[in-house]
């Protein structure tokens, strides 16, 4: 089954429809203008859960005509969920594993569970947040995994920073799953008005998905308390790192120590020794293809047989893993490699910015230089001024050549609603009309 972002167009829709090759089709009447555009002629099943679409039926309807007794074939099932698409086209994310009777401990769902228990996690009063959708795969796995534990499942249709701490406070949610860009949004409200929330029932938090600037999990532990973990993962599930919270602060902006067999890997394929920084590669892990692209799954494997998510990192001495970027995101000026996330770990912990994005765009000089894109928390500050006191805040802490050279000025910046930057379609702005443009 695949889930599919409901914030896709028609389209984009339609291509994942395709390209999983769904013969059946679950939806509801909120999207009827997408679903109405669409091709379904391959759909031998169309069910509307809330509300009516023309030619579906009613789930309730079609729940009531099932026969209540064991399936014959019942198996645990697999999702294929689409990467998030930020650099190209999304891809399925197939997993090998055969279909598991329900309740197979090999199942997703059924591992987590039986981890959070071996941790001493508490479920008779236990109330989970997830306030990312479920169509991304961490929200979907941890929210199934701890239905089946018995607790209560609280899911956010999307992210509001009042409404989830209201949430918290109101259902007294105990655990919960973040992204680093729901953290910032909170933080950014003003601090009576956070300190009106009570958030004393929460036990254990989570967050992944993207780097955390250390000094925004700072303050965050400073208001939630030694209860935030971290891990790194992907959807592929090739390879996992984990940190506690007292790990952390021993090791600020680690992602935590592997939980497989890790390496750096440079430019030559050559493994690096620690404190190098490189391409990150993980031995070990599940089976997995991109759906219907046998070259895009060849390339994450080296000749090694180690995979890769094409992140950018480097281990310590004590084996704890730091992220510095993503592959895809290096800018490359005269020649020298730039990883962006470092200047934008910079400028987020300026109090001025709301949000911000660095990119490599054209230059005739030195084939791309560095660009921030930032949203203020006040539009009204922008201006010469302050993209100069911008620059300068990051050249106090990093090299002249890691930081903009120039800063520009948005609303908004395209992100996911899971907190995911989609840097291809601001690279687009700025490399329309030339023949090269870095992904």
């Amino acid at each position: 089954y695949t889930p599919i972002n409901r914030h896709l167009r028609d389209g984009e829709v339609q291509y994942v429809l395709d390209d999983c090759g769904a013969v059946a089709l679950i939806t509801s009447e909120a999207l009827v203008d997408v679903v109405l555009n669409l091709d379904l002629s391959r759909m031998r099943v169309r069910v509307s859960a809330a509300g009516d679409l023309p030619g579906f039926e009613r789930y309730g309807e079609v729940l009531a005509s099932a026969s209540a007794g064991p399936l014959e074939d019942e198996c645990e099932g697999r999702e294929m969920l689409y990467s998030s698409g930020t650099t190209g086209r999304p891809k399925g994310v197939r997993k090998l594993l055969p279909g598991l009777a329900f309740g197979d401990p090999a199942a997703a769902p059924v591992q987590i569970a039986m981890g959070l228990l071996a941790t001493g996690a508490s479920t008779d009063d236990a109330v989970y947040l997830s306030p990312a959708p479920l169509y991304h795969a961490a929200p979907l796995v941890f929210s199934m995994s701890w239905q089946r534990l018995g607790a209560t499942v609280v899911v956010m249709e999307h992210f509001d920073p009042r409404e989830c701490l209201e949430l918290i406070e109101r259902h007294r949610v105990t655990n919960g799953q973040f992204v680093p860009t729901m953290f910032v949004r909170m933080l950014r409200l003003p601090e009576k008005e956070r300190a009106r929330f009570d958030v004393s029932s929460l036990r254990n938090v989570v967050h992944a998905a993207a780097p955390c600037p250390i000094s925004v999990k700072q303050q965050m532990l400073d208001w939630w308390g030694p209860i935030i973990h971290e891990y790194y993962s992907g959807t592929e599930d090739i390879g996992n790192t984990y940190i506690t919270p007292q790990e952390w602060l021993e090791h600020p902006g680690s992602v935590g120590r592997p939980m497989d067999e890790c390496h750096i890997v440079g430019a030559d394929g050559a493994e690096l020794p620690v404190g190098e920084v490189g391409v990150v590669y993980f031995a070990g892990g599940r089976p997995f293809e991109y759906h219907n692209d046998p070259e895009k799954t060849a390339s994450v494997t080296n000749e090694k047989g180690w995979r890769t998510l094409g992140d950018i990192g480097r281990l310590d001495e004590d084996g704890y893993l730091y992220l510095t970027d993503r592959q895809a995101h290096m800018i490359i000026s005269g020649g020298v490699n730039i990883y962006p996330q470092e200047s934008e770990n910079v400028l987020a912990g300026h109090p001025e910015i709301a949000d911000v994005a660095v990119i490599g765009v054209p230059d005739d000089e030195m084939g791309e230089v560095v660009k921030a894109v930032v949203e203020l928390v006040d539009p009204a500050k922008a201006g010469p001024g302050m993209a100069a006191a911008l620059i300068e805040w990051c050249r106090a802490e990093l090299a002249t050549y890691k930081c903009p050279r120039s800063v520009d000025f948005v609303s908004e910046l395209p992100r996911d609603p899971n907190g995911k930057l989609y840097k291809r379609r601001l690279r687009e702005r700025y490399w329309a009309g030339h023949e090269s443009l870095v992904i």
